[in-house]
């Protein structure tokens, strides 16, 4: 309910929504702009091809979009415990996570998610003769996008859920969302060995796209990581899920308002 009030306050001036929404796609597009004028130089990047990189790009920016779209207000969170307003959001008989998370609902933020799946979609007709394409491997494509999702969601939660205690610290979480996404925008061939380590038994942002996408295309896992890792992201993303809803849950009962 709270979501489609916002949608309705934006949808009430259409002239705005179009040009914010274009704007969202075309700022985000400069990301991949940069790949394309990459590519214009080298033929390949890490050992992937084009069609490769882009479909990294894709997944891990369609992924990132849906979770920017439906937790992407999280980012308050420090602001309503430093002010008090969360008091607002306790007092309504309705879950405090659904509220915080809908409320200033920005629809503008599909430009994201279309972008991301415009990317996908191409890249996919690219892939079209270069894959062994099996069941296997079209069924992992929309679930490593869910997945990656459901992730990229559980590490917001957890990102929001310590600005309970760190009120000034929501650029540490973006830079485990925004930079996670583009990290996993590149090969993972192109980064040290440790780094792909960390994001793999650390904080697992490589199970949404990185280890499920080395199967789709035919590559092996990392060195140190077992190929079976690539079937692990729904178990993961359960994982994660536990850990946001038990963090979450921690950082409610220790709120104490504000003192002025």
């Amino acid at each position: 309910m709270v979501a489609a009030m916002w949608i309705r306050s934006t949808m009430a001036y259409r002239a705005s929504f179009a040009l914010t929404l274009v704007t969202s796609f075309c700022v985000t597009f400069f990301d991949f702009v940069v790949i394309l004028l990459m590519f214009g130089q080298v033929r390949g990047l890490g050992g992937f091809s084009f069609a490769e990189v882009a479909f990294l790009y894709g997944t891990t920016g369609t992924a990132f979009g849906i979770a920017d779209l439906t937790m992407g207000s999280l980012q308050r969170m420090g602001r309503r415990i430093r002010d008090g307003s969360l008091d607002v959001f306790l007092l309504r008989p309705a879950p405090l996570l659904a509220q915080v998370a809908a409320d200033k609902f920005a629809v503008r933020r599909f430009g994201r998610v279309l972008q991301g799946l415009l990317v996908l979609v191409w890249s996919l007709v690219l892939l079209r003769g270069e894959v062994a394409w099996s069941w296997g491997k079209v069924l992992m494509v929309p679930g490593m996008v869910a997945c990656g999702a459901v992730i990229f969601m559980a590490v917001m939660v957890l990102g929001a859920s310590a600005l309970f205690w760190l009120q000034d610290a929501a650029e540490v979480t973006n830079s485990f969302t925004y930079g996670g996404n583009t990290l996993l925008q590149y090969p993972p061939t192109v980064f040290a060995q440790d780094l792909v380590k960390g994001v793999v038994y650390v904080v697992p942002l490589a199970f949404v796209n990185w280890l499920p996408a080395l199967y789709v295309l035919g590559r092996p896992a990392p060195a140190g990581v077992p190929s079976w890792a690539a079937f692990a992201a729904p178990p993961v993303a359960l994982v994660c899920c536990g850990a946001a809803a038990l963090a979450w849950r921690a950082g409610v009962r220790s709120y104490r308002s504000t003192g002025s």
